[in-house]
């Protein structure tokens, strides 16, 4: 697993960006990150992952901590259920904006209201916009909020992918790479109470369509969704609706590298936020691990116990 920890992001990022070269947006060189680490503002920090699940050292992964991203998960599932409108998603968004702007990031917020079958609730979309040197975007992202349902604190999903996207913005937010990378964290993806094309995705709806409307939707190259990427035995199928070309480049080059056992070539087939955007014509992929099978997707046992902070760290360096 070491040296799957140096090179799993760039499989990532690189089924991102297809044929575009994003060199500076590597941990690298004149663009690394500073060694002056932010602390966490996270009561969650000193959360220690189990000791089978321990996470190599940031210095040998380039960077990306493993146990802060552990913490982040910790800091999410202590807030207790996270469904949008809630006062605990709030509490949550405080502390998303706090750790972004610690980082150095520009952070914009899109407050707006949705009506949903359990009435008219407040959501939040939070953005940064890491610039870079030549037009394009690639645009991460991850969805914050928690199922509706009592005693589910979605340690997996939902809070996993957001602790990656904390743990990214900290490494990219101080450098300037060839391309601009933006990182979403939606609001809403859960539906609240039947999923469809009106209850669920609510943020990333939001959010495409906002970016249509300004023309900034034509600016994104690519776009990669993760979501319940933090389990101990993590697997991850290749996702039918997603754009072919990123799937493909994303498996090859796992593959090339001996990752299969991680990546799969079975299918899976996921209704997610990147739908939104596929449908205004951006390739998307939706990087999420085999929900159907872990044995705890939305169910009160989708706990802090089920996350793994080396599956944390080594998906992603």
């Amino acid at each position: 697993m070491a040296s799957l920890s140096k090179n799993i992001f760039r499989i990532a990022i690189m089924a991102c960006l297809v044929s575009i070269a994003l060199t500076g947006c590597k941990a690298s060189g004149h663009d690394s990150p500073s060694t002056t680490q932010p602390p966490l503002t996270s009561t969650a920090a000193s959360a220690p992952p189990q000791a089978a699940d321990e996470a190599p050292p940031p210095e040998k992964t380039g960077g990306f901590d493993g146990k802060r991203a552990f913490a982040h998960v910790a800091k999410q599932v202590s807030f207790g259920p996270r469904p949008s409108g809630s006062q605990a998603i709030m509490q949550l968004q405080d502390y998303l904006q706090s750790e972004l702007k610690s980082y150095g990031c520009t952070v914009e917020t899109d407050a707006f209201t949705a009506d949903t079958p359990v009435g008219r609730l407040p959501m939040k979309n939070i953005l940064i916009k890491i610039p870079g040197e030549k037009p394009g975007v690639i645009l991460l992202a991850t969805h914050y909020d928690t199922l509706l349902k009592e005693n589910f604190v979605g340690a997996d999903d939902g809070g996993s992918s957001t602790a990656v996207m904390l743990e990214l913005a900290r490494l990219l937010c101080p450098q300037h790479g060839k391309y601009a990378v933006w990182i979403a964290f939606f609001d809403g993806e859960e539906a609240m109470k039947q999923w469809s094309d009106t209850d669920g995705r609510y943020g990333s709806r939001e959010m495409a369509a906002r970016l249509s409307i300004s023309g900034d939707i034509k600016k994104i190259r690519a776009f990669l969704l993760a979501d319940i990427v933090g389990g101990r035995k993590a697997q991850f199928l290749r996702e039918s609706s997603s754009t072919p070309a990123l799937v493909d480049l994303l498996w090859n080059t796992a593959a090339k590298l001996g990752y299969s056992s991680i990546f799969r070539n079975d299918a899976t087939s996921a209704e997610d936020d990147h739908d939104s955007f596929l449908k205004r014509g951006v390739p998307a992929v939706d990087v999420i691990g085999d929900f159907v099978n872990n044995g705890y997707w939305h169910t009160p046992q989708d706990a802090l116990d089920k996350i793994s902070a080396k599956t944390l760290n080594a998906y992603w360096l």
